[in-house]
């Protein structure tokens, strides 16, 4: 996959999808053969530590499954990889969440908790926290899989904008209409 590029796998379930993100992804290693992504090499004895660190610095994840803490806030949430990453002090962290938050349609969301806001909130939340540490990658593993349609083609519209600013964005679904 280019730097750039928006590529998606289609396929049945069971078909191998989200073992695919999940080897790209570095959640799972690879027990063959070797893989690169953003210019680290990756195989079966990459120590977890060089994989966390891609994970927090080069890659955003967005699940079916929101995986938001039920405990924070929206922007809480958002502010976490940015805190873990320690390269913003909280102020910069603050205005960064409540930006993205923002571009996402939730300015007026962000004190509310993941229970109080709407699947389709859910997960506009959850793209703006992958994308908090400016990703180079950006892995979708079945983004619209729980939303209505309209809040799918609001989320879709969101990747499509992140994709015209130059994130690199690989999405496994077995919906064909994404196409």
């Amino acid at each position: 996959i280019a730097r750039g590029e928006f590529i998606c796998v289609f396929g049945t379930s069971g078909g191998g999808k989200t073992s695919l993100l999940n080897i790209v992804g570095t959640i799972d290693k690879p027990t063959k053969g070797d893989l690169s992504i953003c210019g680290v090499r990756v195989g079966p004895r990459t120590p977890d530590k060089t994989l966390a660190d891609l994970r927090l610095h080069r890659m955003g994840f967005v699940f079916q499954t929101f995986n938001l803490l039920s405990a924070l806030t929206a922007q809480e949430n958002v502010e976490m990889p940015m805190i873990l990453a320690g390269r913003l002090s909280r102020g910069e962290r603050a205005a960064r969440a409540r930006s993205l938050l923002e571009r996402v349609g939730l300015g007026a969301r962000l004190d509310h908790l993941p229970a109080q806001l709407s699947g389709g909130e859910q997960q506009r939340v959850t793209i703006a926290r992958a994308v908090a540490n400016q990703p180079r990658l950006l892995l979708l593993d079945e983004p619209t899989g729980d939303l209505d349609s309209a809040n799918s083609a609001l989320v879709l519209q969101l990747l499509c904008e992140l994709h015209r600013d130059g994130l690199t964005l690989l999405m496994v679904t077995h919906d064909v209409s994404l196409k």
